[in-house]
């Protein structure tokens, strides 16, 4: 890789420019290729501690590679970040998913939209919808063997998820489903929704440059996007299990970086949304320190008419079914007040009853701050805190919910946020290694004392304490 530093450059800083832009190169390489040999060691069931100990090495290489990019000049560095982003992306499509059969899910949605029927009328399982079926979701004999397999009661054999309950998904996410089964080629299986997920990852990172050298500093704007572009759990989660979950970043972050609190914000906002519904902790990020009611109501109205848009037409065919099996889904993963499994922090504290109602007054309490006392001009810095304090009061063992949160680290540089994601891929990988251990407590609990330790060092206290002992007098007097 040859890359221009520019005349101007003293040669002595053009030596040093070289060694970081060397030692950057040989540490995206290697990620690249720890990434690839992580993917084919095997999936989660069989082989937990091998991809475990993947992800380690390539979060480490990560934050190597991240370090070295800050001595290296802009320019360069622009370079590096858009090569090391398609490099990470392809490596992601070294194989099939490995820890997720979500994507199963995505190819039958957008195969049964291409029939005409929507996708939230019918399970996978439905005998309505047999015809549609292929060797390749619904193996039978010998091939019904292996990761990512279900069989239903009635003798099924399917690769998809929850095949007797309908989808969940909403209806922006199940538009991307059908756009990407109406270009993929026949028998071509899970390879265009991973490439999809490479284009929307890449994608996301061009976004995430351009946001930052418009509204940031231009010359620090690709080591921030480079904490998108090369986090491994882009490559892991975006590609190679390819969840939709990286829509919703990329409408997010058009949605908080190129437009003001106005109908377009909303509007790109209410778009993410109906991706998945996560991207509604940004709100108040999006509102952060707006004082005029009319903009308010402007951005809040644009956001609600994006998401009925987007429902009118699955509403007119398929009635309340719209909704899927979010209800049930919120019960299966121990959400339901019946049935704690989350909220790990609180529980540590309180009665698994009070558990799930105290995240909830925390949480509105952190949007009302951040909607009051936000910064309007750096809305993702509300959207981080609000995003990354619900993932560390709600405990999720799904570390791709935590896509949203990288992207808002890029935007705004505080990278020990980053740790919320690493919380969930421990939880995820490491909890069949431990039975018994509250791995949940212990992993979200470091992630949240992580982040605790870089809001006091950016604070200023450490500095302040270190002048404090410089002054101090000693007071033992000489006789």
């Amino acid at each position: 890789m040859s890359v221009a530093l520019g005349p101007a450059t003293p040669p002595a800083n053009r030596r040093r420019s070289r060694i970081a832009i060397t030692a950057t190169t040989v540490l995206l390489t290697a990620l690249t290729a720890v990434v690839v040999d992580t993917l084919n060691a095997g999936d989660n069931l069989s082989a937990p501690g091998r991809l475990l100990a993947g992800y380690a090495v390539a979060w480490a290489l990560f934050a190597a590679a991240a370090w070295t990019v800050r001595q290296v000049p802009a320019r360069a560095a622009t370079v590096l970040v858009l090569l090391g982003a398609a490099a990470v992306a392809l490596a992601g499509l070294a194989t099939q998913p490995r820890t997720s059969n979500d994507m199963y899910r995505y190819a039958w949605d957008g195969r049964v939209q291409g029939a005409g029927i929507s996708p939230y009328a019918y399970p996978p399982a439905a005998s309505e919808l047999a015809p549609l079926r292929d060797n390749w979701l619904f193996p039978s004999g010998p091939s019904c063997k292996g990761w990512a397999l279900t069989h239903t009661d009635s003798g099924l054999c399917v690769r998809i998820n929850r095949p007797t309950v309908p989808t969940i998904y909403p209806p922006v996410a199940e538009g991307w489903y059908l756009a990407v089964h109406a270009v993929s080629p026949p028998d071509s299986r899970h390879k265009p929704l991973q490439v999809g997920g490479a284009v929307l990852a890449f994608g996301t990172t061009v976004a995430l440059l351009v946001v930052l050298r418009r509204r940031g500093d231009p010359q620090r704007a690709p080591t921030r996007a480079a904490l998108w572009a090369w986090c491994p759990a882009v490559a892991f989660e975006a590609v190679n299990d390819a969840h939709i979950d990286t829509l919703g970043v990329l409408f997010t972050v058009l949605a908080l970086g190129t437009s003001t609190a106005g109908a377009r914000r909303g509007a790109l906002l209410g778009a993410a949304i109906a991706v998945k519904i996560l991207p509604v902790l940004a709100l108040p990020g999006a509102l952060s320190g707006q004082r005029s009611p009319a903009r308010v109501l402007r951005v809040l109205a644009s956001t609600v008419a994006a998401i009925t848009l987007a429902y009118l037409p699955y509403v007119l065919a398929s009635g309340t079914g719209v909704l899927g099996y979010l209800p049930g889904y919120l019960h299966e993963e121990g959400y339901d007040p019946g049935h704690v499994r989350r909220f790990a922090l609180l529980r540590l504290l309180l009665p698994n009853a009070a558990a799930g109602a105290t995240a909830a007054v925390l949480l509105a309490l952190t949007a009302l701050y951040v909607w009051r006392r936000g910064d309007p001009a750096r809305p993702w810095c509300g959207a981080l805190l609000m995003t990354g304090t619900a993932l560390l009061l709600f405990s999720p063992s799904y570390p791709w919910y935590s896509l949203l949160v990288i992207a808002f680290v890029a935007l705004d540089g505080r990278w020990e946020w980053l740790t919320v994601t690493l919380a969930g891929t421990v939880l995820y990988l490491a909890g069949r290694l431990l039975p018994g251990f509250p791995l949940q407590a212990w992993a979200y609990g470091v992630a949240a004392l992580a982040v605790t330790t870089g809001v006091w060092l950016r604070s200023g206290a450490p500095r302040r304490l270190v002048r404090g002992f410089g002054t101090a007098q000693p007071s033992v007097r000489l006789r």
